[in-house]
């Protein structure tokens, strides 16, 4: 019997999680504009200085007035970004208290459906884009990862939400912590190097074109972003190997066989092959940059049909999914 009044807080919970998330959306933007426009006057500060001789041989440096006027975008640039980030923190922390409370609401894993899994994987990827915040400083990313997880949150609410119930028999099992945590991880993680690939796309071009403008212009270079996006695509792709994996062992014991083909494992595989093929392109054949982003976007692509395209246009043993 589902706990209502856990279910709620859990609604709740989630609504606040969108909010906060759209304010650090905010910031993050924020921060890029300011970061644009420091750039710009620490460009204009490297100039040589005009000086000016007066009849008595004085001189007076009239740069003297813009690098002390601009001290306070500087401090605006690095206050929204702390801003960002300490309400990035909260709206972590609401999700997070989504995910606990629907699953004690109804006293299992709180991944049993479409809408819980979609919040799951949203929760996923912002947590992978703090660990890449912490570990490569790239605040940069901020913005861009809170529109997935805005997007994410606002499909699973409007148009996946399921009211807090039981697992369905083929589910009732201990391999959903182990299996379905390791396809969300994974999947959490994927998406943050997706947009890390489609930044640098974005970026190359740019490059390519000379332009300097814009509040792009404070991304890192290109080459930069496909380092990043590769680094994280080498994390997920061991723990996608092993959701397969451990899938399979699954599938034996509810179904009696490793394998059947069903549409999802065939398009967790197809998945897999192409991430593979991304990584081994970069390994072996020392591919780089928009070649080697493409297959990562194929691969990309083919996750999300995984997930959208397989649960609503086939029939199969996942089918509860949906």
């Amino acid at each position: 019997m589902a706990d209502s009044d856990l279910a709620n807080l859990s609604d709740q919970l989630a609504l606040g999680t969108v909010l906060l998330y759209v304010v650090a959306m905010v910031g993050y933007a924020l921060d890029l504009g300011f970061g644009r426009r420091r750039t710009r006057a620490e460009a204009e500060r490297t100039e040589p200085a005009k000086v000016l001789v007066g009849a008595g041989g004085g001189e007076t440096a009239a740069a003297d007035a813009p690098a002390a006027g601009e001290e306070p975008e500087e401090r605006a640039e690095r206050d929204w970004g702390r801003f960002a980030v300490l309400i990035n923190l909260l709206g972590w922390g609401a999700h997070l208290g989504t995910l606990v409370t629907r699953g004690l609401a109804a006293e299992r894993w709180p991944w049993g459906n479409m809408y819980e899994f979609l919040t799951a994987i949203a929760f996923a990827a912002v947590t992978a884009y703090l660990v890449v915040l912490a570990r490569y400083k790239a605040r940069f990313l901020g913005a861009f990862v809170m529109v997935a997880a805005v997007i994410a949150l606002g499909v699973a609410t409007i148009w996946l939400y399921t009211p807090v119930g039981p697992l369905v028999p083929a589910l009732k099992s201990y391999w959903i912590a182990i299996h379905v945590t390791a396809a969300i991880v994974a999947t959490g993680a994927f998406t943050v190097g997706g947009v890390a690939t489609i930044l640098y796309l974005v970026q190359s071009r740019r490059e390519e074109r000379g332009a300097s403008g814009g509040a792009l212009a404070m991304l890192p270079g290109s080459e930069a972003l496909d380092r990043l996006a590769y680094k994280v695509t080498m994390f997920s792709f061991p723990i996608w190997t092993f959701a397969i994996i451990a899938g399979a062992i699954w599938a034996d014991e509810a179904w009696g066989r490793y394998w059947g083909w069903d549409p999802k494992e065939v398009w967790s595989f197809v998945t897999w092959v192409a991430y593979a093929g991304y990584l081994h392109a970069r390994a072996t054949a020392g591919w780089r940059g928009r070649r080697a982003a493409i297959i990562s976007l194929v691969a990309f692509a083919a996750l999300l049909f995984n997930f959208f395209g397989v649960n609503y246009l086939f029939s199969g043993l996942h089918s509860y999914a949906g």
